[in-house]
């Protein structure tokens, strides 16, 4: 149990029957009445984010949440098989409990989300960047690179992502994981 005074950026607490995780927190102190913290917690289980107000001081039970590295192996009709660095045993995941799976490569490393006392897992993240081949894009023709356009592409695990016309075809980029995007290229 902890109460609001503990809050902080990225603890977990069990509310409303799942688990959250405190994206930001306020404490206010109205001129009438009695104090409060306004709170963004986002759902470790779906991932959305709501808001909520707390009375200042009320207790709250918080959920003891790890992050654990893991080694994505293969990918089967049961699922995601992980290998976990520490102890060397392997897991399946569901596909709907990992972020991107579509950019998950053989032997990449990933935290997977753990509740403690249960050990269920919540989730499986990968890395913020990763970094993908170009498989296949349309050809950038010379001089198209004043404006700020894009064109699709095709990276090695299979995902499509939108990239700028002057990347090629065997070019390697950074991807940001998150919003699915194109970073710069990689030398």
């Amino acid at each position: 149990m902890a109460t609001t005074a503990d809050f902080k950026n990225g603890l977990c607490l069990e509310y409303n029957h799942d688990i959250f995780a405190i994206v930001e927190f306020q404490h206010v102190k109205p001129g009438k009445g009695p104090a409060f913290v306004r709170t963004k917690l986002k759902s470790v289980t779906t991932g959305k984010v709501i808001e909520n107000t707390f009375t200042a001081g009320v207790k709250v039970t918080t959920a003891r949440v790890e992050r654990r590295p893991h080694q994505f192996l293969y990918k089967d009709d049961l699922g995601h098989h992980f290998m976990d660095s520490n102890t060397f045993e392997q897991i399946n995941i569901q596909v709907d409990l990992i972020d991107a799976p579509d950019f998950l490569k053989d032997g990449q490393e990933v935290d997977v989300i753990v509740h403690a006392e249960n050990e269920k897992i919540l989730g499986c993240e990968l890395p913020q960047f990763v970094e993908m081949t170009i498989v296949y894009t349309e050809p950038g023709l010379k001089g198209d690179t004043a404006t700020n356009a894009s064109k699709p592409a095709t990276v090695e695990t299979g995902a499509t992502i939108q990239v700028p016309l002057f990347i090629d075809q065997d070019e390697r980029v950074k991807v940001d994981t998150r919003t699915r995007s194109y970073v710069e290229r990689v030398k």
